[in-house]
């Protein structure tokens, strides 16, 4: 008896991604379907990095096709393909880097830095390949909270080569400049300085950049807004009005320059004694949650005020890397994930399939 292709179709079109609300065949993730006699062969591509969800997905894709009759073993292959997206009108992407995620907030202090290097520590732990650009050149904390010290190198003499630990390529000023060493710059110097930071950097082949916002709404942050060719920003703020109120401006500064908001984190939501268990809402409560229902913005999630996450970060292991399996780390990963999953249903940039047009005169 032959296998019937439209019994497994159908079968397949049963398993739904719960990160995408659909199932497998809708999303044309299913890339190939092969019978063998009565084995079956299913390859699923998905376009977000995924891979502690692969076996899970596998799991759930055999009892699915072990249902139809007739059907003998089943092998499952799952990957990632994570295509470049666009950015804003009028600007080109870089080369070897395909989607940059703008972490940002409209004040300092509020966990921003943190937020964006377990970012992405998680979505390098799924299999994408990601850089990390510190943006902060007043106050550069990347090279500390990635555990890196050193110099950049440079094989040609005119563009550096990232450090790396934990997965990541790092670029900061940090690498740069001595520790203790003030960075007495004008705006325009030190927008030219970051502009030189992300463009004369070797990096190699990443599905994504994420770029740690220098705080606020400035001459910086906006000349890096019109100029960076970002595919969405991520807003961190607490629960405070008074963060809440600059988190706005930042919303506000990226809609004028065409960055799309991929969702709002909500930082130090609560904190719960490590002594009598009693959690408190030291800064407000879900303040970033109806923020995020007022603008129309994804909300990627809330964070506790808790010690580990700072001293994770000050020893150059941030959770996700400390604590993979933790609590903590869950939620980095759930936000990283639905970043990841909202890039994926963007427009992607097909800037690279058009012909380069040249005028030339006959003589």
């Amino acid at each position: 008896m032959s296998l019937n292709d439209a019994a497994l179709r159908q079968a397949i079109s049963t398993v739904v991604d719960p990160h995408t609300g659909q199932d497998f065949v809708a999303s044309k993730a299913l890339k190939a379907l092969r019978t063998e006699g009565q084995d079956v062969v299913i390859e699923v591509e998905l376009g977000y990095p995924a891979k502690r969800l692969f076996p899970a997905f596998r799991q759930q894709l055999v009892a699915a096709v072990k249902q139809v009759a007739g059907v003998g073993n089943v092998s499952v292959q799952l990957s990632s393909r994570i295509v470049a997206h666009a950015a804003q009108r009028g600007v080109q992407l870089l080369p070897q880097v395909k989607n940059i995620i703008a972490v940002a907030s409209g004040k300092g202090g509020v966990g921003k830095s943190t937020t964006a290097v377990n970012l992405a520590l998680a979505l390098a732990a799924e299999g994408a390949s990601v850089g990390l650009l510190d943006a902060d050149i007043y106050g550069p904390s990347q090279p500390m909270m990635m555990g890196i010290e050193g110099r950049p190198e440079s094989s040609d003499g005119k563009t550096m080569d990232p450090l790396e630990n934990h997965g990541v390529q790092v670029m900061s000023i940090g690498f740069l400049v001595g520790k203790d060493e003030a960075m007495i710059w004008r705006g325009p110097m030190a927008t030219q300085a970051l502009e030189q930071l992300l463009r004369q950097t070797n990096w190699r082949d990443l599905d994504y950049l994420i770029v740690d916002m220098p705080p606020g709404t400035g001459d910086i942050q906006l000349t890096l807004s019109q100029r960076v060719p970002m595919t969405g920003a991520v807003i961190v703020t607490t629960p405070q009005d008074i963060a809440l109120l600059d988190a706005i401006k930042g919303i506000k500064m990226f809609e004028k320059v065409g960055v799309p908001i991929l969702g709002i984190v909500e930082n130090m939501a609560v904190h719960v004694c490590s002594q009598c268990g009693h959690a408190e809402h030291i800064f407000g409560h879900e303040g970033g949650k109806r923020m995020a229902g007022e603008f129309g913005m994804p909300y990627l999630g809330a964070l506790p005020l808790d010690l580990s996450i700072r001293l994770q970060a000050d020893s150059g292991k941030p959770t996700v890397v400390s604590d993979p399996d933790g609590a903590v780390a869950n939620v980095y990963q759930s936000i990283a994930r639905q970043v990841a999953v909202g890039i994926a249903a963007k427009a992607k940039d097909f800037s690279t399939k058009f012909p380069t047009i040249t005028v030339s005169k006959d003589t």
